[in-house]
Order: C-alpha cells, then sequence, then structure tokens
C-alpha cells in the first residue's frame, strides 16, 4: 500500500531581522576601553605623587625657609626670630671682607677650565681604538669615585712641608721644602690642583658617552673624504657633544663657586683659601648668625641662576642634525 501523506512543507527561513538577538533596538553595547578610563589619566600623576613629595619636603621646603630666615636676626638656636628686612643684606654687600671670598673661585674656576680641557682631550682620544683603553678610562674616572674626606687628609699629606711633593721634586733636583699651604695664592693653586685632579672623571665619562653616541657612518664617511683625526673632531665631535658640553660649563660655573670640601679639610679656610661656602657654613654654626648665612646662601643661589641664565641665553641648546 502506499504512503499517500504528502511530506510537510520546509520551515520558512527565519528573517535575519525578526532574531531578538539582532534587532537594533538590544544591540548589546559596546565594552568600554582601559584608555577611556578617568582613572588611567590620572596614573602618570601617581606616579609622580612619591617623588614630587620628597621634591617639595627637601628641596622647596627648606628653600623657602631660608629665604624666610635671610630677613630675620635668627642664631639657629633660640625660638625668637625678629624681621630685621634687609639688614642682613646690606650687610653682606657693605662689609667686604664677606664678599671678598668670592675672588677665591677664581682659581677653581681656572681649574674648571682646565679639567673640561684634559678631559675632553682624553675622551676624544680613547674614543677611537687604541690598545688598554679600558685601563686609561678606570684610570681617568678613578678619582671621583674616592670620597672627598678621604682625597683631603690625602692630598694634606702630599702638600705638607717635606711630604710626598717635596720628596718628589728633589729627585729632580728642586731641593729645599716649600710650604705649599702657607700663603694664599700657592694654597690656592695646589686646593684648585686637588680639584682638576678629582673632577676630570667625571667631565670625562660625560663627553666619552656623548662621542660614542655619535654614528660610526660619519667617521667611516669622513675618512673616506680624507678627514684627519683634527677635522673629524672640529666638524664631527664638537657638533655633537656641544649639549654636553654646555652642561659641563654650567656644572663647572656652579661648582667653582659652591667649593667647600676639599678647602675646609685641608686648610679650614685658613691662610685666605676661605670660599663662599666655607665663610656661610662659620656664620651659622660658628657664630651663630644664622639669619646673615641664609642670606649668603640665598645670594649665592641667585648668582647661579643668573649666570646658568646668561650661559643658556648665550649658548642656546639646539639640536644638531648631522645626518
Amino acid at each position: 500500500m502506499t504512503d499517500t501523506q504528502s511530506p510537510a512543507p520546509p520551515a520558512p527561513a527565519r528573517r535575519a531581522d525578526s532574531d531578538p538577538r539582532r534587532r537594533p533596538g538590544r544591540r548589546k553595547p559596546p565594552t568600554r576601553s582601559w584608555r577611556d578610563h578617568p582613572v588611567r589619566r590620572l596614573t602618570p600623576w601617581l606616579f609622580l605623587l612619591a617623588p614630587l613629595a620628597l621634591l617639595i619636603t627637601f628641596t622647596y621646603v627648606p628653600v623657602g625657609n631660608m629665604i624666610y630666615y635671610s630677613f630675620t636676626d635668627w642664631d639657629g638656636v633660640s625660638p625668637d626670630r625678629n624681621l630685621v628686612g634687609l639688614d642682613n643684606y646690606t650687610q653682606l654687600f657693605t662689609r667686604p671682607e664677606l664678599f671678598r671670598v668670592f675672588f677665591v673661585s677664581f682659581y677653581y674656576l681656572a681649574a674648571s677650565a682646565v679639567q673640561i680641557v684634559i678631559a675632553l682631550y682624553f675622551a676624544t682620544v680613547l674614543s677611537f681604538d687604541l690598545r688598554l683603553r679600558n685601563l686609561f678610562k678606570g684610570i681617568l674616572f678613578f678619582p671621583y669615585l674616592i670620597n672627598g674626606v678621604a682625597i683631603g687628609f690625602v692630598f694634606l699629606y702630599f702638600f705638607q712641608d717635606g711630604g710626598t711633593l717635596d720628596s718628589v721634586l728633589s729627585w729632580f733636583g728642586v731641593g729645599g721644602d716649600h710650604a705649599w699651604l702657607g700663603d694664599p695664592e700657592s694654597a690656592n693653586t695646589s686646593l684648585a690642583g686637588v680639584s682638576v685632579w678629582r673632577f676630570t672623571g667625571l667631565n670625562f665619562v660625560l663627553f666619552l658617552g656623548a662621542i660614542q653616541s655619535i654614528p660610526g657612518e660619519l667617521y667611516e664617511a669622513a675618512q673616506l673624504d680624507g678627514a684627519s683625526r683634527w677635522q673629524q673632531f672640529r666638524h664631527i665631535i664638537a657638533p655633537s657633544i656641544r649639549p654636553v658640553l654646555s652642561l659641563s660649563v654650567i656644572l663647572a660655573i656652579s661648582g667653582s663657586l659652591a667649593v667647600f670640601e676639599i678647602p675646609y679639610i685641608m686648610t679650614g679656610g685658613a691662610t685666605g683659601t676661605s670660599t663662599f661656602v666655607i665663610q656661610t657654613v662659620k656664620l651659622a654654626f660658628q657664630f651663630n648668625k644664622t639669619g646673615l648665612a641664609s642670606a649668603c646662601a640665598v645670594v649665592l643661589l641667585l648668582i647661579i641662576l643668573v649666570i646658568t641664565w646668561i650661559q643658556r641665553r648665550l649658548v642656546p641648546d639646539d639640536k644638531v642634525d648631522l645626518v
């Protein structure tokens, strides 16, 4: 017997727009990206919160207190702080013995120029392929790693009468003991020489890092053109390290005005070797004139800022494109 029942008709295809999940009014809202989250905008400030707090606490707050103390007669111990206006600054600029110590800084400024020249020379020479150049790099940088107090005591025996320097000079027929730290001229010259020995390594490392960052293709092109070492230094190295050289000049000037460690340990500021910082420390802790010492510190800070601003205006830090 044949099956007379007709097959069921196929179910009509569901329209795409009939699916409730696909209706425009019921679309799933897009997921919000982390880039648009408000917390993400605060993330850099959260990382800067700790260093900014330390900077404000240990830099700007003490500077503000120092400026306030410079207008008082505070002795550093008493709770009484009477405002005296500009009296401390008037004393500073009207008493020659307080401002005369700035002339000692010229010895260290000349020494800074010498150490920059020496450091630039050795950085240029040792940037090329030479034998034992790593050994010489370590020898030049090693003095900067020694503690300043230790350096002061070592050179104190080095310059004493009949000490190491006199013994070495006697080998070359230069007899007689010389008081290297006995008169102002020789004492300041000797102390400035110690600063050259100590800080040449810092400038050497700065210059060497800047020179080694120069692309090697420039040296190859210069050699193909027949350029000498001096021409490579003049046209390739010198323009490339100009920002670092400018930084070294700023550090040299500020360091020359703020010398303290070496002369204080070796002479204590005697025989005309007292610097502006040594005088400021003595005013604050030896003579209990914290207000006047604060005025000296404020003046020193302003002088360094003005010199730095002038130097940056005369030698702007322009970007150099050598490629």
